[in-house]
């Protein structure tokens, strides 16, 4: 076993590669070694790839490319790449959703054990990670004669920038005429929406249960709207109904890593702190000046946030400049 292989997210037809492979990618570098592998599966991925000629440090690029692989669920992944994934001293994938689903089931498969949510590469073999909602940081260590598989913690990381790279060779791999799927995809539902992603934007405006209800997170909305910022909710503020899930942020939510977070109405529990922690800046404001998000926030202001915002806005407004 030698090299580092990278499963990557493939992004469909003129899409930008995830921000979240670059991260990976960052890890994988770190990690270093001369052999440095990203592993795709999708359908059509040669426009894809002619993007990812960018990528510095990467010696090849592996391909499952097959009609039927334009929505590959966990176990077909793991099933395909398991083979191939036998012959890397790392194997890495980025810690959502699909890496979360994916690297478990490929860790049974090579019986082997998984470092989950890796927020800091000690060495080759030893890295540090959160437990207990990010209170408490641990080291992990693989021992010698073992693969290591390992999910990243994406809001640790910065993405890799392009650099002098191209001429990456492609080596497609054999794809059975049997998929090894226990699952099949069926549908896919895409809230549409013009606002950036949440785990990737660079603003977030977050609303807690002091909003009070879903219509008072129209607020939020005309803010975030100003800002081109993302839009979060505490899950006090989703359990209540004000909010959907999707918009949760926090260890049972999203973990993100915004340069700006402005949280309203959001106390601050441990579990959403744990969400946010690597936030470039946090601004609070809130009417209880106990609240714990204020321990955390660069910036804090005891108000009411149905007062604050209305005059946030109108300062923009009269501003008239892009923010």
């Amino acid at each position: 076993m030698e090299g580092v292989l990278v499963i990557a997210e493939a992004q469909a037809g003129d899409a930008p590669i995830s921000e979240a492979t670059l991260k990976t990618l960052a890890v994988a570098q770190k990690i270093g070694g001369a052999a440095l592998d990203v592993l795709w599966v999708g359908s059509d991925l040669a426009p894809l790839l002619a993007r990812a000629q960018a990528l510095a440090k990467v010696r090849t690029f592996l391909t499952f490319d097959d009609p039927r692989l334009a929505h590959p669920t966990a176990t077909l992944v793991a099933g395909l790449v398991a083979e191939r994934a036998r012959r890397y001293a790392h194997v890495l994938m980025p810690g959502t959703s699909y890496g979360r689903d994916v690297l478990p089931r490929l860790a049974g498969l090579l019986k082997t054990p998984m470092v989950s949510d890796v927020l800091e590469v000690m060495g080759a073999r030893t890295f540090k990670r959160g437990i207990y909602a990010g209170n408490i940081h641990t080291v992990v260590t693989v021992p010698d004669g073992m693969p290591v598989l390992l999910t990243v913690r994406l809001a640790s990381w910065q993405a890799v920038a392009p650099g002098a790279g191209g001429g990456i060779p492609v080596e497609p791999c054999p794809i059975p005429e049997t998929l090894p799927e226990t699952a099949r995809f069926v549908a896919l539902a895409v809230d549409p929406s013009d606002r950036p992603d949440l785990q990737s934007a660079r603003r977030v405006v977050s609303g807690g249960r002091a909003l009070g209800s879903r219509e008072n997170f129209a607020l939020l909305e005309r803010l975030a709207e100003r800002l081109h910022a993302a839009i979060g909710a505490s899950r006090a503020a989703v359990d209540a109904g004000y909010a959907p899930n999707d918009l949760q942020v926090g260890q049972t939510g999203k973990i993100i890593a915004p340069e700006l977070y402005l949280a309203f109405g959001i106390s601050g529990a441990i579990q959403h702190l744990t969400g946010i922690r690597d936030a470039r800046t946090i601004v609070a404001v809130n009417k209880d000046p106990e609240a714990p998000i204020f321990k955390v926030a660069d910036i804090g202001l005891v108000g009411d946030l149905f007062e604050v915002i209305p005059e946030l806005l109108a300062e923009l407004d009269r501003q008239g400049a892009e923010p």
